[in-house]
């Protein structure tokens, strides 16, 4: 067995009724290159069997510390069965964008099973009128808990269950047979916390350590109160409490039209570029509403902070920084500088407390706590009552650059799905992969009936800020 990181489990803790919290996505293939020209359903289900080896989230399901006095841990499921985990539906006429939207949605609102290894992959046929998509393509949506995973061991998920070719390609043999563990008796896993309660002042200690010399950089770091001022988060729609219901859409544009907007303002990044589009396209559709604020609306942005012999392990190694996203701002470029001084400040502060050293505390939350503090703050309304911290999630995920093939069916484009919380009913995943980026964003059915809407504003945002950098 292995135990669950503090940032892993609270993954877990944060969950409730209406907070399902997992990550996801939507990926689009095209399998005339497959063999034969054709996909069957069970060819994705051995290709996913000759692979279960190569990523330990596939067989392994949580297993709950009595009174939640530690950490969860994972255990190798001995009774796991594919075939639940991998289904097939297929969409009725006439099989376009919007119905494939609403039904990865559906399937987004449902709560994985952590009585099963926590995922799910469902095969979506019946795609027929996709622009850029041939007829006879088929989707995948797959579900994984963010316990599990996060948005950079996802992408490397992501290549474990392709090829780099449409041709049959020999998977590498297990170096051993799996066997699943036995259930833990209650009696072992509270001997196990026990070890644990006494090592961790030890571990506190260290942590601690390292605060002391961060809290003088950060202090050097901040010669102003200009970054203060970034602490007034204005409130929107998006920052009230969540239903169970998700809504789901995106855009995709290519990587190489990034690049000119961003050249277009000196030091700006393809990130930078990214972040000014969501927030035109926020200003847009929230104009339409007439709810726009007179303050700049703010992103929270999840960093990687694996260390180089981390970079291929599982579960979450993120800290997260706050990005302005110009959305008061009317001119384009005006707003590409503005989101790019913002985040260069932020990047600053993090650097300057470490960006390790913010997910470290993670692991001293007791589980009970974090538990409790999850209910309270939905059972209390304290989304309505807390002033937001930030107003939706950007988290960028960079893919391979090169075609990936499933089955012999070549993967066209992936658009992202996240999870939502009390407080926080928008997040845009960024995928970029072979020279294309996508812009999703999943939120709560009720906050955005009109997710058409703000799409279209996604497109009419970089049409602007393309325009202004030609």
């Amino acid at each position: 067995m292995e135990q669950l990181g503090g940032q892993d489990a609270s993954f877990l803790y944060f969950e409730t009724p209406t907070t399902h919290m997992h990550i996801g996505s939507v990926a689009l293939y095209d399998q005339s290159s497959a063999p034969r020209g054709r996909v069957r359903f069970r060819d994705l289900v051995d290709n996913v069997r000759k692979r279960l080896h190569l990523a330990k989230c596939l067989r392994r399901r949580v297993v709950e510390v009595p009174l939640q006095l530690d950490h969860p841990y994972w255990l190798e499921d001995r009774h796991f069965d594919l075939e639940y985990h991998v289904r097939h539906i297929a969409l009725p006429p006439p099989g376009d964008w919007r119905q494939l939207c609403r039904q990865s949605a559906r399937l987004h609102s449902f709560p994985l099973d952590r009585a099963h290894p926590l995922w799910e992959m469902t095969v979506i046929s019946g795609l027929k009128h996709i622009a850029g998509v041939p007829e006879g393509a088929f989707a995948v949506l797959l579900k994984v808990h963010h316990a599990a995973i996060d948005g950079v061991s996802g992408a490397a998920l992501t290549e474990v269950i392709h090829d780099e070719s449409p041709k049959a390609v020999r998977v590498p043999l297990p170096d051993k047979i799996w066997v699943g563990q036995p259930e833990p008796s209650a009696p072992e896993l509270m001997a196990r916390t026990f070890g644990n309660n006494v090592l961790q002042p030890f571990r506190f200690a260290e942590v601690l350590s390292r605060t002391l010399p961060a809290m003088q950089r950060v202090s050097a770091s901040l010669p102003s109160a200009e970054h203060a001022g970034r602490l007034n988060v204005p409130r929107t729609r998006f920052n009230a409490p969540v239903t169970a219901h998700r809504v789901m859409d995106g855009r995709s544009y290519t990587l190489e039209a990034l690049r000119r907007i961003k050249r277009a303002v000196e030091g700006a990044t393809i990130n930078d570029a990214v972040l000014t589009v969501i927030g035109g396209a926020l200003r847009r559709y929230l104009q339409a509403h007439d709810e726009l604020p007179d303050e700049g609306l703010s992103a929270m942005a999840p960093i990687n902070v694996r260390s180089a012999d981390e970079s291929a392990a599982e579960g979450n190694r993120v800290a997260a920084l706050t990005a302005g996203l110009g959305t008061e701002i009317d001119d384009p470029l005006e707003r590409l500088a503005a989101v790019r001084d913002g985040t260069r400040q932020s990047k600053a502060l993090t650097e300057a407390i470490g960006a390790r050293l913010m997910t470290d505390y993670s692991r001293f939350i007791p589980a009970q706590l974090a538990s409790l503090a999850a209910r309270l703050y939905t059972s209390y309304g304290m989304a309505e009552r807390a002033m937001p911290a930030f107003n939706c999630v950007v988290t960028n995920v960079p893919g391979p650059q090169k075609p990936l093939y499933m089955s012999g069916a070549k993967l066209l484009r992936t658009y992202g799905l996240g999870p939502l919380f009390d407080g926080m009913g928008l997040i845009f995943p960024v995928f970029s992969y072979a020279g294309d980026i996508t812009i999703s964003f999943t939120s709560c059915r009720e906050m955005l009936p009109d997710p058409e809407r703000l799409a279209d504003a996604l497109d009419e945002s970089f049409q602007a800020l393309d325009s202004a950098t030609a």
